[in-house]
């Protein structure tokens, strides 16, 4: 008798400690350059809805870098549980080459798995001494101009698509015109940095450049940082719709037995709190009461869409574009 007692409270001791000792359950969201901040805020507050309504505690990663460069990283191996990437063809190329998630991905989640939009504008230094006011000032000799590499930054490659969909309008939809003004533009860039981070970093604290073309959130958050008696903002005649799209990878949650977590993460980003979250971090919000909300920090832009005649989506634009040896291949290198 005494044996069979000895050996339960040994079998619930090792219990005890398997329990004491059990490792919280993680997630890792990939994202792009500049989403830290918001996902830092965004992680906290899921993180607590989480434990208020599954009484568990999880723990949430975060890996940032250039888009185009987390799509690969993705694709080689890094296994994400969510994606949160600047552009829908990023992750259709982890749904073609990596099997990882259907290739309807986009279809599962409201507005097109996009829950928050930003666009493109600049950040010029203050008092603007070069008096740049639309994408015609960025061709002009002696102004120096900080993009990243499309080659590996989303936001890159809005910047790119914005000046090419400015000078299709002002040039009577003439492609040769188009690429003659943008192979102007790049011209005037002194350095490539591999995501829009990294630009900033270049424009803002090395101070290079007149201009810096980026995410309005990532110009916003540069004045927020002290920025406001050093740069200001500017909005350009034509912009674009950046669409940054979200995403499960299904084949790495199902490895991680973390689907549960990863999609109510990603459904999370549409409530009216992580609406108010993107928001308060310069994204512009989906829901109408959120929009409300914050219409006066947003200027009402003119912007073209990828989705519009002079792109065709964006399967088209990366042939036409960003392939090896496309349009942007055959001016910058």
């Amino acid at each position: 008798m005494k044996k069979v007692i000895f050996h339960t409270l040994i079998v619930l001791g090792l219990s005890f400690v398997n329990s004491s000792f059990a490792k919280d359950r993680e997630i890792l969201n990939v994202s792009y350059d500049p989403t830290r901040e918001l996902y830092k805020a965004f992680n906290e507050e899921f993180i607590k809805y989480w434990e208020k309504e599954k009484g568990e505690k999880i723990i949430v990663n975060q890996s940032h870098a250039g888009s185009g460069k987390q799509a690969r990283a993705v694709i080689d191996g890094l296994e994400a549980d969510v994606v949160t990437l600047a552009l829908a063809q990023d992750v259709g190329e982890i749904a073609k080459q990596a099997k990882l998630m259907p290739l309807d991905w986009q279809k599962r989640l409201k507005d097109n798995s996009t829950p928050y939009t930003s666009t493109i504008v600049f950040l010029v230094r203050k008092g603007n001494p070069k008096g740049i006011k639309d994408w015609d000032d960025l061709v002009k000799d002696g102004v120096s101009v900080i993009t990243p590499n499309p080659k590996t930054s989303g936001g890159a490659k809005w910047n790119y698509l914005a000046a090419w969909g400015f000078a299709l309008k002002k040039y009577g939809n003439s492609e040769e015109k188009a690429k003659e003004f943008v192979r102007k533009l790049f011209k005037n860039v002194p350095v490539l940095d591999t995501g829009a981070r990294g630009s900033t970093i270049t424009f803002a604290q090395r101070g290079l450049g007149d201009v810096l073309v980026t995410w309005e959130n990532e110009a916003f958050l540069a004045l927020k940082e002290g920025g406001e008696r050093t740069f200001e903002i500017v909005t350009p005649s034509i912009s674009i719709l950046a669409e940054p799209t979200v995403s499960l990878v299904d084949k790495n949650v199902e490895k991680h037995k973390t689907k549960d977590i990863a999609e109510s993460y990603l459904n999370f980003l549409y409530t009216e709190v992580g609406q108010d979250i993107a928001a308060k971090w310069y994204y512009r919000p989906r829901m109408e009461s959120v929009q409300k909300k914050y219409e006066s920090q947003f200027p009402k832009l003119n912007l073209i869409t990828i989705d519009d005649e002079m792109f065709g989506g964006w399967d088209k634009v990366q042939e036409k574009h960003f392939r090896e040896g496309g349009i942007f291949d055959e001016f910058y290198k």
